[in-house]
């Protein structure tokens, strides 16, 4: 289905839930380039989806709220969060599932995506509900990702690690990929955290 007569409506949903096993500290509230890490996903979704940011929540979830200075319209927090991004995942497309078109999906530990790269992203899907557009970066496809209301029930049931690649891969839907290098810059650990702010 295209759409004609009006918008689509789309939620930005930014998955903070993970436990930074690898950081050794709750990495979001770290500070990057004068701000804390979560707020970069944020002011790049609000760029966007202006009044519709999800920010789901579940490891440390008090400290990334409060480091995210009321830039999400909506919290969600994801119980399930030691289950894997699937659990999170799940829970954005829950929350959004009456009254999104389409949900972006993005990670809280991509900071140099910008609200210009999530335009791009937007404005390359043609606005079927069986149409996912992906980012590609070093041949991998992954988020930021929009996802169409046809998947939402398909992201409802996600569990464990394996997060939505089993949706990229499902013939079900076309797959539109778009090249967007800066997210292939995710941090995990705190040396590359200092890598990435002085590059």
């Amino acid at each position: 289905m295209t759409y004609q007569s009006s918008l689509p409506v789309i939620h930005a949903c930014i998955l903070a839930a993970g436990t930074s096993t690898r950081f050794g500290a709750t990495k979001l509230i770290q500070v990057f380039r004068s701000l804390p890490l979560i707020q970069h996903a944020l002011i790049a979704a609000q760029g966007v989806c202006k009044g519709r940011v999800n920010l789901i929540v579940g490891h440390d979830s008090n400290a990334v709220i409060e480091a995210s200075a009321h830039l999400a319209n909506t919290i969600v927090l994801n119980k399930n969060f030691k289950k894997g991004i699937g659990t999170s995942i799940a829970a954005a497309a829950d929350s959004c599932r009456q009254n999104a078109d389409a949900i972006l999906i993005m990670l809280a530990d991509q900071p140099l995506v910008s609200t210009q790269h999530l335009a791009t992203l937007i404005a390359s899907w043609s606005g079927s509900e069986n149409e996912i557009v992906a980012s590609k970066y070093n041949e991998i496809t992954g988020p930021p990702i929009l996802f169409p209301r046809n998947t939402f029930s398909h992201l409802r049931k996600l569990d464990g690690e394996s997060g939505a690649k089993q949706l990229l891969q499902n013939g079900k839907f076309d797959l539109r990929k778009i090249e967007l290098p800066a997210a292939k810059y995710d941090v995990d650990t705190p040396r590359e955290l200092n890598l990435l702010d002085q590059s």
